[in-house]
């Protein structure tokens, strides 16, 4: 990865894209060591987690997640889902957050100097370009590791830099045997625990 240590860098995660993405390379990601790679790459200004929520719900599994990860460093940018039912009648459930990630971008970028995306999403090739024009260095994090890629070629190509997660295992990557601690845990102790299932986020 190719980081400055004078950049000021925001890293922008759009929550749903990366577990996708982790989840296709199995593993789970350690956010704690995330936060502290990029702090030790340069002057870390934010780490933005973007996600829906769905409100009407009494518990969701990733609550404990958004929780963890608001007093832990980060900034949690949340909004609830919307449901509404589509021309087949199926009922569908809607919570995109690609504009509320692409307004924050734009506007910390005039206090950025390198915008790290987490996304694979290719809606975000045009947030990429405008950063780029304000003088801004703008890395994309996703994969080419899986078949098909989680990572559009557009995107992929508009990036100053593409950094694929399947290489950044080892160091964000959460241990394995604290994941079957966990499951064991959940087995005796019935509740909220930090883990969440796919269902629990809206893909964007």
């Amino acid at each position: 990865m190719n980081f400055y240590p004078t950049e000021r860098i925001a890293l922008f995660i759009d929550g749903a894209n990366l577990y996708a993405t982790a989840k296709s390379l199995a593993f789970d990601i350690d956010y704690k060591r995330l936060l502290a790679l990029f702090r030790a790459k340069g002057h870390l200004v934010r780490a933005l987690y973007y996600t829906a929520l769905a409100e009407d719900q009494e518990y969701s599994s990733i609550r404990p997640l958004i929780d963890w990860l608001d007093y832990n460093g980060y900034t949690m940018v949340t909004k609830p889902t919307k449901e509404f039912v589509d021309a087949t009648g199926r009922r569908k459930i809607k919570g995109n957050m690609d504009i509320e990630l692409a307004v924050d971008a734009m506007e910390l970028s005039d206090y950025l100097d390198h915008v790290v995306l987490f996304s694979g999403d290719g809606d975000f090739r045009s947030l990429v370009e405008a950063l780029q024009h304000k003088g801004k260095r703008v890395s994309v994090v996703s994969t080419l590791a899986t078949n098909p890629p989680m990572v559009a070629d557009e995107l992929r190509r508009q990036a100053d830099q593409f950094i694929d997660l399947a290489h950044l295992q080892e160091e964000i990557g959460r241990d394995p045997a604290e994941r079957a601690h966990r499951s064991e845990r959940r087995r005796q102790e019935p509740g909220p625990v930090d883990e969440f299932e796919q269902e629990d986020l809206i893909e964007t």
